[in-house]
């Protein structure tokens, strides 16, 4: 995303222990029960758009806007196709096909919705855009009315005023065919705090980590859902897991602790918050380096050179804790991953680019079947040696599913003009 807002000299605040070591937050590698629901939040939505599909469909194939009353037989008119249901329906075959979803997976539900759109729809819903003008712009109108993007990103020129805000995210929503997710970077803290004209300072991860307090831990991530859901955003890109094992531009002041052990302590009570109160929590950077280099992802691939087995004993454990914890409100909804080089276990390509990490690792070996959206594709580490256009490609190639990238009508009219 956007470079965070300008960032001085990183001087750390003196280290201290946490307070509440008593408390108890996530274990690693907990039980998974049988049918994951990390997609709580979006299935939710995904359902209430299908039934409207299914409904759709049935009165158009009854010919009629009126269901039969008792004792009587819906007819089909001449001339429609065969339908897997012969008629005359009775009143129960009827019943049966308006509470067809209600047997469904979010999945099954999601394949059902994505059937009825065209090429340029599921082309669309990949993209998550971008915009930083003040106000809803023809850029941005083009994005969600002609290339129909599944979801935007409000940066703090958009976020000046609740009402402005609002208006936008209205404004959007009402021009949308399909609802968007509409997010934002919302960490709180020093330097990603995009509400701060609407709500003031707001306590970041490594001020709820030093507080030792799972209870204020918790109030943060109420606040949060409740602030950023009270505008119309329902999907708040973070936290951020990133354990701080060296100081840098990409974590300071953006995580809960120096440890995996503390990041999962104080990520587990945050973002069931966030969640149990409706809104989408999506962790970030997958798969974590960047709290391994000093450097600024913005600008640069920071590499991390740490062994495979370091790797996943630290920077893979939030993720690998959280798809798999017991407790469905701290699965992630989200995750976005980042271009961070890993030799270890991918010596060629960005963590983001790579299949390794997104479906070997992410998908496979740790069962996450929820959504997956890249960092900003024309950050520096990306756009030294791919175009967006290449690098979207691969992005969805290595398992992603979505995309992050500016609005603005010409490049994305180029990208999805070579969809063929």
């Amino acid at each position: 995303m956007p470079k965070d807002v300008e960032q001085s000299q990183i001087i750390l605040p003196p280290r201290r222990k946490a307070a509440g070591e008593l408390d108890q937050g996530p274990a690693l590698g907990g039980p998974r029960p049988g049918r994951s629901r990390t997609g709580l939040f979006v299935s939710l939505a995904l359902a209430a758009l299908a039934t409207i599909v299914v409904l759709a469909g049935l009165l158009i194939h009854f010919g009629s806007t009126s269901l039969p009353g008792p004792g009587e037989q819906a007819t089909v008119p001449a001339g429609l196709p065969g339908s897997f249901v012969k008629s005359p329906y009775n009143p129960s075959q009827v019943n049966a096909l308006m509470h067809l979803v209600d047997g469904m997976t979010y999945r099954e539900l999601a394949n059902l919705y994505v059937a009825h759109m065209s090429l340029d729809e599921r082309l669309g819903q990949l993209i998550m855009t971008e915009s930083e003008q003040n106000n809803y712009s023809d850029d941005l109108d083009y994005m969600i009315t002609q290339l129909h993007v599944g979801g935007m990103i409000m940066y703090e020129s958009h976020l000046q005023t609740s009402s402005q805000a609002r208006a936008t995210i209205s404004q959007a929503q009402q021009r949308a065919k399909i609802p968007l997710l509409t997010s934002v970077d919302e960490e709180g803290g020093l330097y990603v705090n995009r509400l701060v004209h609407i709500y003031g300072a707001r306590p970041g991860p490594w001020e709820i980590y030093q507080s030792g307090s799972l209870a204020f831990d918790r109030q943060q991530g109420e606040k949060m859902a409740h602030d950023l859901l009270s505008l119309g955003l329902n999907t708040d890109l973070a936290p951020d897991v990133d354990v701080m094992i060296i100081p840098g531009a990409d974590t300071y002041d953006r995580t809960f602790g120096t440890t995996a052990d503390s990041v999962i302590k104080y990520t587990g009570p945050y973002i069931e918050a966030m969640q149990s109160n409706g809104l989408i929590a999506c962790m970030k950077h997958y798969p974590g380096g960047l709290g391994n280099t000093p450097y600024d992802a913005h600008d640069i691939l920071p590499t991390d050179n740490r062994t495979r087995d370091q790797i996943y004993a630290t920077e893979l454990a939030p993720y690998k804790t959280f798809i798999n914890s017991p407790n469905p409100l701290m699965r992630p909804g989200m995750i976005m991953s980042t271009d961070v080089l890993m030799p270890a276990i991918d010596p060629t390509l960005p963590a983001e680019l790579s299949h390794k990490f997104m479906t070997d690792i992410l998908r496979k070996e740790f069962g996450y079947d929820g959504v997956v959206l890249t960092d900003a594709l024309y950050m520096g580490g990306i756009s030294a040696r791919w175009s967006e256009a290449e690098a979207a490609v691969l992005a969805i190639q290595a398992g992603n599913d979505m995309i992050g990238i500016q609005a603005g009508a010409p490049r994305w009219s180029a990208l999805t003009g070579a969809r063929e």
